[in-house]
């Protein structure tokens, strides 16, 4: 029944994307000599390699190591009506271990697959922009599952109690999540386990990243020298084609309702005045785009103008990948089509992309202070306490920071493209957060002052991504020691004539208007 041969598929014309897709079946594409011919249109290419990668979904040999057991349940109750995939950090059904794990589940004890989103009215310091993003993104996803007989489920509250109750009232037997390292969703989790029926399974799999962040490393790396022979170790073991999520034979035995987006927008206690960007659209489709055309049209001068933030380079994925509406090891696979033609542009791209992302999960995952001073080496820690009392020539109140007025141009306009598009170009953003260490009162204040920024405007704000690169800039972590200069002490410096060797300072200061504001001391 579930056999799918490139034939079988292309007659049937079942759904592997969403609504606006179109069918398998309406793909008039040849399999003769596959590995030549050339798809344009990136979501008919990955339908068909999703195809390739397996023909019995439920013969595809799937990796237990990227799976965690979390209790000691082994079997799923005889009787039960589905299993459930509690989506989290991870928003796309394609390419995501998570929901190809529940569906094999669900096959084998021939029972109904649903997905759950839990929606909580605030988070941190997320705004409208941020939610936004989450709900047209999850508006796709449901039309996804309708069109591969999956349940979709939008569930308003605290996991905590929707989803026990979800599970209790729907006899679910059994419960898959994914993993995300942050301190938030591990309680999150700790507390579903402790509601859900104790003779259910539960299961958390790491679809997020390429290599499961435990598998990795075992321990806290002390940077990318020593975590990137781990990955590279690795790489080739994990970085697999995905199969596909198929449509789903077994229906649920209740009524699956529609989601009410309106009534679920007003649920939100959040500040609206963040307005969502116009360049980033939300959603896997949207993603996968942005993408291809990274990779097709910009990934070639990605090695040598990644740093220049005048010159479109970058990938400016991001907020997708935080989402999880574009999956991170599709991202690499994607990019490594490209390595015969353009080696550099794709070795350095796989370097932030795997390497670093890898390393910031497992700063989040094995030092839970990866947000405030203790998260910091010691060697860190000891010279900023050291030179906490240096006079600082500036200190500007987070008023001051969040306006963009200070002395300094650069530094104004990094925070403008902050707040206008909500991104700010990575090179951009090292001088930002060091200079709010240089021009903080305390490196406390410096660190509480550049997360609630990042977190209130970047789209990818509250990631680990996020967490990591700030104690980069004002702790250190995963950096080495410099010379000794007053406040940073021995953390690396950054200045503003050396960015200035480094590209036009002033074309991009233009481009967003910025300009020096006179500085008025707080005393």
């Amino acid at each position: 029944m579930f056999r799918f041969q490139y034939c079988a598929v292309i007659q049937k014309g079942f759904r592997y994307f969403s609504s606006n897709m179109p069918l398998v079946g309406d793909i008039k594409i040849k399999m003769v000599r596959r590995e030549e011919e050339v798809v344009r249109d990136i979501h008919t290419r990955l339908v068909m390699d999703r195809i390739s990668a397996s023909q019995n979904i439920l013969d595809f040999n799937f990796d237990m190591s990227r799976v965690e057991h979390m209790n000691k349940v082994k079997d799923i109750p005889k009787g039960s009506t589905g299993v459930v995939y509690w989506m989290s950090r991870d928003q796309r059904v394609q390419d995501n271990w998570a929901v190809l794990f529940a569906q094999q589940l669900a096959l084998n004890n021939k029972i109904s697959l649903h997905v759950a989103f839990c929606l909580v009215p605030k988070f941190l310091d997320a705004t409208y922009r941020h939610f936004y993003f989450l709900l047209k993104g999850l508006e796709e996803v449901e039309r996804e599952c309708q069109n591969l007989g999956i349940g979709f489920h939008l569930l308003l509250g605290e996991a905590r109690t929707v989803l026990p109750e979800f599970i209790k009232n729907h006899n679910i037997g059994c419960l898959v999540t994914d993993f995300a390292p942050l301190r938030v969703p591990e309680q999150w989790r700790k507390d579903v386990k402790a509601a859900i029926p104790g003779n259910i399974p539960m299961f958390m799999v790491d679809a997020h990243n390429i290599i499961p962040c435990w598998i990795t490393s075992s321990k806290l790396e002390q940077g990318a020298m020593t975590i990137r022979p781990k990955v590279h170790e690795k790489l080739s073991h994990y970085l697999t084609k995905f199969p596909p999520v198929v449509a789903h034979p077994y229906k649920s035995k209740f009524k699956v309702e529609p989601v009410d987006w309106v009534a679920a927008d007003n649920t939100l206690e959040i500040d609206r005045t963040v307005e969502p960007v116009e360049w980033a659209v939300p959603g896997t489709k949207a993603g996968l785009q942005v993408l291809d055309e990274f990779c097709s049209k910009r990934m070639y001068k990605y090695g040598e103008k990644a740093n220049d933030p005048n010159d479109n380079a970058r990938s400016e994925l991001s907020p997708w990948l935080h989402f999880g509406q574009v999956s991170t090891q599709r991202t690499a696979l994607e990019a490594r089509r490209y390595r015969d033609q353009i080696k550099e542009g794709v070795d350095a791209f796989i370097e932030q992309m795997v390497v670093r992302r890898e390393l910031a999960d497992n700063f989040c995952y094995y030092q839970k202070n990866y947000d405030n001073l203790d998260g910091a080496f010691p060697w860190a820690r000891n010279t900023l306490e050291y030179h906490r009392l240096d006079k600082r020539r500036y200190i500007y109140s987070r008023e001051l920071f969040h306006e963009g007025k200070t002395h300094d141009e650069l530094w104004n306009a990094g925070q403008i493209e902050l707040m206008k598009h909500g991104k700010m170009h990575g090179y951009v953003r090292i001088y930002w957060a060091k200079k709010i260490l240089e021009w903080s009162a305390s490196p406390e204040e410096a660190l509480a002052t550049a997360i609630y920024l990042n977190d209130r405007y970047n789209l990818d704000g509250r990631d680990p991504n996020g967490y990591t690169g700030i104690m980069w800039c004002i702790c250190g972590v995963h950096d080495r020691q410099f010379p000794e200069r007053p406040i940073y002490g021995k953390v690396r410096y950054v200045g503003y004539e050396g960015y200035r060797k480094r590209f036009n300072v002033d074309l991009f200061v233009s481009r967003y208007g910025a300009r020096k504001h006179r500085y008025n001391p707080p005393y």
